[in-house]
């Protein structure tokens, strides 16, 4: 079985691999912890060039996060503060937060931007508040595509280094994502429980 589906990612080819990654950063249904090191395991087979997978791998990436940013950039701060005032609860943030959180981004920005590409679930909203603030777009695409460069060239690795014993990705860094991503509910349901709306 696992023979096949490095198989179909063969096939799929460059393309393959660029429209999975730039799908997995709009709305992620397949992971780039699957996406990246099955496409290594097939450049390990002599199936494909490693270099171009990882190439394949960032410009997917990169351009999966111009929509974000997009939508940060149109959608504004003030309508975002607006919406915080009327389901803070929900958002679990005040219009006050929102300036807050517009503020470090502003000053952190390019970092924010770099590392937030090497964190899962966090990579694909790093790209919001990044349009929020306005953030120059070459600043932005280049330190997205450094940051999106070394988590595929990672993953990418990791599958051809491993090679017959990929399974051994999935058991460690699959418990990884699950657990960025239970600390991200956490927090959320935390901050929810704890929330104050902002007096007026």
């Amino acid at each position: 079985m696992f023979n096949e589906i490095v198989d179909m990612a063969a096939q799929a080819g460059y393309l393959g691999v660029f429209l999975l990654m730039l799908a997995e950063n709009i709305f992620p249904p397949i992971p780039s912890e699957l996406i990246m090191p099955l496409a290594g395991f097939a450049a390990a087979r002599g199936d494909m060039d490693m270099i171009m997978v990882i190439l394949a791998g960032t410009a997917g990436s990169v351009v999966g996060a111009l929509p974000w940013y997009y939508a940060g950039l149109l959608f504004g701060k003030d309508r975002l503060k607006a919406i915080a005032a009327r389901h803070g609860r929900w958002l679990t943030m005040t219009p006050a937060d929102i300036d807050q959180a517009s503020d470090w981004f502003a000053r952190y920005g390019i970092s924010a931007v770099f590392f937030g590409r090497l964190v899962p679930a966090v990579r694909t909203l790093i790209s919001v508040p990044a349009g929020i603030v306005r953030m120059r777009m070459l600043p932005f695409l280049f330190f997205s595509t450094v940051g999106s460069l070394l988590w595929t060239a990672f993953l990418a690795f990791a599958g051809y280094v491993l090679e017959s014993q990929y399974e051994l990705i999935e058991e460690w860094i699959d418990p990884i994502s699950k657990s960025v991503m239970l600390l991200i509910i956490g927090i959320y349901l935390y901050r929810f429980i704890r929330f104050k709306p902002q007096q007026s």
